[in-house]
């Protein structure tokens, strides 16, 4: 049972993909979403959730020709992953099939869209879910085994800058500081406010090095320049940073460092 993303900026060929799609046995939900940025931010959360979490996709049924950002250029962001959904081309356009099987494209769907020639499309998808879902072990693809070094979701969060959505290297983040409901993560280049709670980043992060010091903050361990005692109060230097250490943490915090130094 397939969960879809349908992308297209142009509203009522959307509605009419998606009640197409719904109407297929093989779809088990189908959402829809009306230009790249948007799908990048939908594909990039689920992406960080995991194939089991809430809006995961499997599968993106994606305009070429949309404002701003295209479709070619989404498939090559997604490139960018180990695992990324599976990318079936839907345009009205024939003389861009040849880049879109470059990027590894399931399927070239012609608009306007035939309900026999879209139930193709989500056949050819279903297959290759299944031999994914088949193969053992993260990141490999159908028949193939592993690629060492390859970036994983796991490996990169995604941010929204002005509009445009970018991937982050988790191994780039120095610290994150708690905002409610969502973090603001700290690079040598700048900041980005992702909407994750900190404790699902702590959580996520724990085996990339990551430990949390205090309520509202979370370091990369292998950042921290100095660990500092003033009048009993601890904290630690993180580049031009110095963050509180909370009574709380201060034990295991300093055990670690300690560990890590030997």
């Amino acid at each position: 049972m397939l969960r879809v993303l349908a992308v297209d900026d142009e509203e009522p060929a959307l509605e009419e993909l998606l009640y197409l799609l719904r109407a297929d046995p093989r779809v088990r939900a189908a959402e829809g979403a009306t230009g790249a940025t948007e799908a990048l931010r939908r594909i990039g959360a689920a992406l960080d959730a995991g194939p089991e979490g809430p809006g995961a996709v499997d599968v993106v049924f994606l305009d070429i020709h949309m404002a701003g950002l295209t479709g070619l250029d989404v498939a090559r962001l997604l490139a960018g992953f180990a695992e990324p959904p599976l990318i079936v081309f839907v345009t009205a356009h024939e003389g861009f099939a040849v880049r879109a099987f470059d990027l590894k494209a399931v399927d070239y769907v012609l608009k306007p869209v035939r309900r026999e020639r879209l139930a193709e499309a989500v056949r050819r998808v279903a297959e290759l879910v299944g031999e994914r879902s088949a193969v053992p072990g993260p990141g490999a693809a159908p028949g193939a085994a592993p690629v060492p070094g390859a970036p994983s979701a796991a490996d990169q969060i995604t941010v929204e800058l002005g509009g445009v959505i970018r991937f982050v290297a988790v191994a780039d983040i120095a610290y994150a500081e708690a905002r409610g409901d969502y973090a603001r993560l700290y690079t040598d280049t700048g900041s980005h406010l992702v909407r994750i709670p900190l404790s699902t980043l702590e959580e996520r992060w724990r085996a990339h090095g990551f430990v949390r010091i205090h309520r509202r903050h979370l370091v990369a361990l292998a950042r921290i320049d100095e660990l500092r005692l003033d009048a009993g109060a601890m904290s630690v230097r993180v580049g031009g940073a110095e963050l509180p250490v909370s009574r709380r943490h201060a034990r295991s915090l300093r055990d670690l460092l300690m560990r890590q130094r030997r």
